[in-house]
């Protein structure tokens, strides 16, 4: 179907079978593989030696690669500008006594984003 491999291929699930079928999906000698999903912590990514022999190139992100110093302040310009619509995107509250909650809902897949209050 793609006559030897994609180009790129993103990984958002932390699925860690989806993560193997990304990077063995892309093209022998230019493919590009990028995981952004967050795994659980036992899971093992087995593939291949061969797949990286072939010059596939494997990278991760961890939260978009944001540079918090010159990223963020534009980020809360756009969200203060009504630019940005980031309350979509917060699917759980908890106080900070229950930080374990917010845990166990990101490691089960349950939340793209939690607050967490430091009010009672």
């Amino acid at each position: 179907m793609t006559n030897g491999g994609v180009d790129r291929a993103i990984e958002c699930t932390g699925n860690v079978q989806a993560m193997i079928s990304a990077f063995e999906c892309v093209h022998d000698g230019w493919g590009v593989a990028v995981l952004v999903g967050v795994p659980s912590k036992d899971a093992e990514f087995k593939t291949h030696p061969v797949n990286f022999l072939s010059e596939r190139t494997l990278k991760g992100t961890f939260y978009g690669n944001y540079k918090p110093r010159t990223d963020l302040p534009k980020v809360v310009e756009q969200y203060m500008n009504g630019e940005l619509e980031l309350e979509k995107f917060i699917t759980h509250k908890v106080p900070f006594s229950e930080i374990n909650k917010a845990f166990e809902y990101m490691l089960k897949g349950e939340s793209i984003r939690c607050i967490i209050s430091m009010e009672e």
